[in-house]
């Protein structure tokens, strides 16, 4: 492509391109708490940790995986959710050149043995809460050493006293085994070296992240991002909020950290600007809302669902008058949700496009400048973006329908262990999304189409597949197939379709007990409709494109909700 239509709506401000520094990506938070040592860079439900605090706890974590025998490219998964021994340990294991594999802490055994064996992660970091599924799988995944940290371990006087009474009353399981590879975090941090440590990396070969995406055939695949990679969609981001000010913004952290959109519009961008982000572990409307008070946050990004539920809140707009930028992704942002937020809070809501193989971000509206609705904006920085004829590979000109190809800086390695599939969408350096799209004459691209059969809810991927095999695996289950249907909170939700076996008496309750003991819960089918035949093609293949355009004209009559 030759022309690049969208250069022309460039705020004067954003350089159309940049020398991205080759580093380590734990580079930033070095350079932060040298130039602002005293400024907070996280605040925890009220602990606040200055910038040269998290820089000490970082080089400690760093130096105890050294000590544990993890080396320069050895994988450490942390599953945890938004809190700071979460920023401790990511930056810790940056900095000796480790590879961090975010896990997701909703996950079931059977999902994180499989996560932990694909990566060949030796090392996990996780709560008490979650323990006892680790220690399920840590044989079996071959993990050496276990650390556990509990949310009491970070909190401000009086909550870290009273978090144990509050457990108990809630019946939350807080036992750990300690010992034969089990360590407490705090232990580990307050015995080790605070002494800065490193090693030489090749920033745009050497692997930062390896994050799990799906696809909507076969198991999970780690995508492969260099710390060249998330160096430069770090720095993309930041030229794109220009107005956003050094040591000058508050980040309201509710997106989380395991997701790849939490970890660099959030977690890298604000440890880049030297922000202070507020921690939530959880999106809670009332918790939320008290942090917001408390903190006064300026930058908000988050998924659809988090906005759709600030405004069915009826939040008063004094609220949420300290917001300025609010940036969308995950999921698709109805047009009804962007308007309404933006009126309520006078803050600008603007709508991006990114995928796990790019770092996320590749596209995103103007904050500031020209913007069009329900489109995903136009390429950042050093970005290129065509659309092409699927079946031909030819680009096609503006306001034709074809697939979303893309090229830069924040484009991944591979998929780990995957050659196939990384031949398949990398060619000649560009990503093919599988995203159907189409440009309009300024450069704006528009997503029509997701990537076949890929559910979207709440802003979680749900692949099928996944949902389905454990559906196949109950007794009493002939046939299965699970479809996206349209839920007006979550965006889509989950429905399955099942054929049972001849005398079964197995219903929705039953299954969906099967599910949530194999599944994470924003997997689990929501709806169960039960089928005497499901439609297929000549060679047998279930036509799932058949049931979503009967859901759309059939009413809800044979349908049982769990």
């Amino acid at each position: 492509m030759t022309s690049k239509p969208w250069l022309k709506h460039y705020p004067a401000e954003v350089p159309p391109t940049f020398d991205y520094p080759k580093q380590n990506l734990a580079h930033f938070l070095k350079e932060s708490a040298q130039t602002y040592p005293k400024h907070i860079a996280l605040d925890f439900l009220g602990k606040k940790i200055s910038y040269r605090e998290l820089l000490d706890s970082a080089y400690r974590f760093a130096n105890t995986l050294i000590r544990l025998g993890v080396r320069k490219g050895s994988r450490v998964a942390i599953m945890l959710p938004n809190c700071p021994q979460t920023v401790i340990a990511y930056y810790g294991t940056l900095l000796m050149g480790g590879v961090v594999v975010m896990t997701n802490p909703m996950y079931t055994p059977r999902e994180l043995e499989y996560q932990l064996k694909d990566s060949g992660a030796t090392v996990i970091v996780t709560l008490d809460l979650l323990f006892d599924r680790v220690y399920q799988v840590k044989e079996k995944a071959e993990i050496r050493q276990i650390i556990v940290t509990s949310i009491k371990d970070y909190l401000p006087i009086p909550q870290n006293w009273l978090y144990p009474l509050f457990a108990k009353l809630k019946k939350m399981k807080r036992d750990v085994i300690y010992g034969e590879g089990v360590y407490s975090f705090v232990k580990l941090l307050r015995r080790a070296s605070p002494e800065p440590c490193g090693v030489k990396l090749d920033a745009e070969n050497d692997l930062a992240l390896i994050q799990y995406t799906g696809g909507t055939t076969g198991r999970a695949k780690g995508v492969m991002l260099t710390h060249y990679n998330l160096v430069a969609n770090t720095i993309q981001n930041r030229l794109w909020s220009y107005r956003s000010k050094q040591a000058g913004e508050v980040y309201l952290s509710a997106l989380p950290f395991f997701h790849v959109f939490g970890l660099t519009v959030l977690l890298n961008k604000s440890v880049y600007l030297a922000g202070t982000m507020a921690l939530l572990p959880r999106f809670e409307i009332a918790l939320l809302v008290e942090t917001v008070r408390r903190v006064k946050p300026t930058i908000f990004p988050g998924a659809p669902t988090m906005y759709a539920g600030l405004i069915r809140h009826a939040l008063t707009g004094s609220t949420l008058s300290s917001l300025e930028v609010c940036v969308s992704g995950a999921a698709p942002l109805p047009a009804e949700i962007q308007q309404k937020f933006e009126a309520m809070t006078g803050a600008r809501l603007v709508e991006g496009y990114g995928l796990t193989e790019a770092s996320p971000v590749t596209h995103a509206n103007n904050i500031w400048e020209k913007r069009k609705i329900g489109s995903i904006g136009i390429p950042l920085p050093d970005t290129e973006a065509r659309i092409v004829d699927p079946d031909h590979d030819t680009e096609l000109p503006a306001g034709e329908i074809g697939e979303l190809i893309v090229r830069g800086p924040q484009v991944m390695k591979g998929y780990w262990n995957r050659p196939e599939d990384t031949a398949a969408a990398l060619r000649d350096g560009w990503l093919y999304t599988g995203d159907m799209a189409k440009m309009d004459e300024d450069g704006f691209f528009t997503i029509l189409d997701r990537k076949k059969d890929l559910i979207i809810a709440g802003g979680y991927n749900v692949y099928p597949r996944e949902v389905e095999e454990v559906l196949y695996e109950h007794p009493e289950v002939e046939e299965a197939v699970v479809a996206g249907v349209s839920d007006p909170y979550r965006g889509e939700t989950v429905k399955a379709y099942l054929v049972m076996k001849k005398n079964s008496e197995a219903g929705a309750e039953e299954l969906n007990l099967w599910c949530r003991q194999r599944l994470a819960a924003y997997k689990v089918p929501h709806v169960y409709e039960f089928r005497e035949t499901l439609p297929k093609s000549l060679v047998g293949k279930v036509l799932r494109r058949k049931l979503e355009e009967e859901e759309a004209e059939k009413t809800d009559d044979d349908t049982v909700e769990s």
